[in-house]
Order: C-alpha cells, then structure tokens, then sequence
C-alpha cells in the first residue's frame, strides 16, 4: 500500500518545530525540509547553479554564504523564486530517497515552513496546520530570535495567511498551550495510524 506522506507545516512562531519533535518522540520518522535545503545549498551541483545565478557576490570562500544569499532574496520575490528553483527540486528529489528508506512504516512526516507556498502540499496524502494566534506568534519568534516586531511581520508577508492555509489542511492544532497541543497531536497520530 506505501507509506503515507502527511505534511506538517505552521506559519512562523506557530510551534511547528515543537510538534515535529513531539512526533519524533512518538516514533514518527520526521523529514525537516529546511534543515535539509540548509545542506542541500552546500552540495557541488547546488553550488555551481547558485554560482551562475548570483555570482561571486553571495560567496564567502568558495561556498554559498547563507546571510548574503538571505540578503540578496529577502526582498527581491524574483531572485528568491530563482533560488528556490536551485533548491527545491533538489530537496523533492532527496526527501523521496529518504521515503524509500522509510518504507516499511505506516506513515512519514515532512516538515516543512512553506509546504503550501512552494506547492508541495500537492504531494502529501494529509496535511498537519499547526497554528497559534498572531500576536503570540510574533511575541515567540521576538524571543526566539531576538527580532523586533516589524522583522517580525516582514517575515509573515511571505507567508500563506491561517484560514488559506487551514482550508487545505485536514487536521488544524492549535498550540496556544502545549500540552492541549500535545493531546490534539496524539489524537492525529493515533488516526494516521488507522489509515
């Protein structure tokens, strides 16, 4: 029948990092998409094609610098679709060897901040929104990392709003409090396993 693929993803501050791990805790095996599109931009064919497509500038010893990339995309949606285009089809390809290795489990979990935005909810059998009011979102990612608000928000406009995305979503955890979060996570994860 195949492992199902079931999508994880939250707008930032959202605490989709602590559910993956709760799932992780579970038994769950868990993809992080962007850690491994971290890695990914350091491989020899990223490297040359990130090379053609920004030039020397946004290296820093031979290697592609993650703050000059960051600074050249921020605010520049063609340069960051470019870059994407680099990565993500890269990122598809070894998240699907990755499932491979994963094929004797009932389901996988791929996390990932911008599974709508890049079009790969497409891919998943189900889709996990893990959600949380915007102002307490602003106020964790201000702890987190030590931003201001503005910074915070600027990030925000590049991502999908709540209700677009929980409309795709076949499960919605609201994690206001952890553990009621938890208990909504355990709930999903006992019907996945059903499937």
């Amino acid at each position: 029948m195949g492992t199902k693929i079931i999508g994880l993803t939250g707008g930032i501050g959202s605490g989709k990092s602590t559910m993956a791990n709760y799932f992780a805790s579970l038994g769950v095996p868990v993809y992080i998409a962007d850690e491994e599109a971290k890695k990914i931009l350091f491989l020899p064919a990223a490297v040359t094609e990130v090379k053609k497509a920004f030039g020397e500038t946004v290296f820093t010893n031979g290697l592609p610098d993650k703050a000059k990339l960051a600074g050249v995309v921020f605010n520049n949606p063609d340069k960051l679709t470019i870059l994407n285009s680099i990565i993500h089809p890269k990122v598809k390809e070894h998240f699907l060897e990755w499932v491979k290795m994963h094929n004797s489990q009932n389901f996988v979990i791929k996390e990932a901040a911008i599974l709508f935005e890049s079009g790969s909810y497409k891919d998943c059998d189900k889709i996990i929104l893990v959600t949380a009011p915007k102002d307490l979102r602003i106020k964790r990612v201000m702890q987190r990392d030590n931003v201001t608000e503005q910074q915070v928000m600027s990030r925000m406009s590049n991502q999908w709003d709540e209700e677009k995305k929980a409309s795709l979503s076949d499960y919605v955890i609201h994690n206001v409090d952890r553990d009621t979060a938890k208990n909504e996570a355990y709930k999903i994860f006992t019907e996945l396993n059903k499937m």
